[in-house]
Parts: structure tokens; C-alpha cells; sequence
């Protein structure tokens, strides 16, 4: 997917994402990102898990949210405010409601990776350099995930 060579350019280097910018600004904006991730993550597991046939569809993008969680978490430092693992703050009993017909869920799916990524465009104008880049190749792969779930009808 296109999202993975835009994370190969991106650094998740904790000691770039904190030049020229707050530390802590930079560690909490990692924490939520890994957050926010991690809970598409669990969009993606329950409508796989509710619509079996759409998985060959969902896996690769899946794969791609995986990686961007990862790529959050790997650049998190140990400051107070992004000790706790992201899952940890999230409601880890709240299962994701998945609409019963595939194409709604689909449609559920892809607005979820659209709000994620309006969100995270907004965000990155407040981040220093390296972060910012991440938090921008991460935006535009989310977009193009609303593109494929949405328009993208093989």
C-alpha cells in the first residue's frame, strides 16, 4: 500500500519528534496517536469479525493501522503523561458497534478513517518537524483507507 512507503520516510525517532517543539507536547500528541490507532484497530477487528467475507478487503488496510500504531508507540517516551500503553486509557470493554450489512459497515469503517485523519491534519499544525511529518504520511493513508472503503469497488 502507498501508506507504507510514506512511513518508510518518516522518522519515529523520540529524539527528532521533540526538536523544536515541547517534549511533552510531543509525547502526549504520540500517546493519543497511539491511542487513536490502536482504537481503529479495534473498528477493524470487529467488522472483520462480523463480516468474515470482507476480509481479504480489510486486511491489508488493517496491516497499514497496525503498523501506524506501532509507529507511534515506537517513538513514545517515558514521560508521565505517555507511560501507560495506549490501550490502557481507552475503554478496553467498549466494543465498536458494527452495522449488520457489509457495504454499512464499510461505510462505518471508512468514516471512522476519515474523522481520524481530518483530526490528525488539524493536530499536526501544532507539532514539531519529524512528529508532524508522521502524523501527516499517517492522515493521508487514512484518507486514502476512506478512498479504498468507500470507492474503492473492485
Amino acid at each position: 500500500m502507498a501508506s507504507a512507503a510514506v512511513l518508510v520516510g518518516c522518522s519515529a525517532d523520540p529524539k527528532s519528534a521533540g526538536s523544536g517543539g515541547s517534549t511533552s507536547v510531543s509525547a502526549r500528541a504520540r500517546a493519543r496517536a497511539a491511542r487513536d490507532s490502536r482504537g481503529l484497530l479495534r473498528q477493524y477487528d470487529a467488522v472483520l469479525a462480523a463480516h468474515p467475507a470482507l476480509a481479504e478487503r480489510l486486511r491489508p488496510l488493517r496491516a497499514e493501522v497496525a503498523a501506524h500504531a506501532a509507529a507511534f508507540e515506537e517513538g513514545a517516551t517515558a514521560s508521565p503523561t505517555a507511560t501507560g500503553s495506549p490501550s490502557a486509557t481507552a475503554s478496553p470493554s467498549a466494543s465498536p458497534t458494527v452495522p449488520a450489512d457489509e457495504k454499512s459497515a464499510l461505510a462505518a469503517l471508512a468514516a471512522a478513517e476519515r474523522g481520524l485523519a481530518d483530526q490528525r491534519a488539524r493536530a499536526l499544525l501544532e507539532l514539531p518537524g519529524e512528529l508532524a511529518r508522521l502524523l501527516a504520511g499517517v492522515a493521508a493513508a487514512g484518507a486514502g483507507h476512506a478512498y479504498l472503503l468507500t470507492k474503492g469497488d473492485r
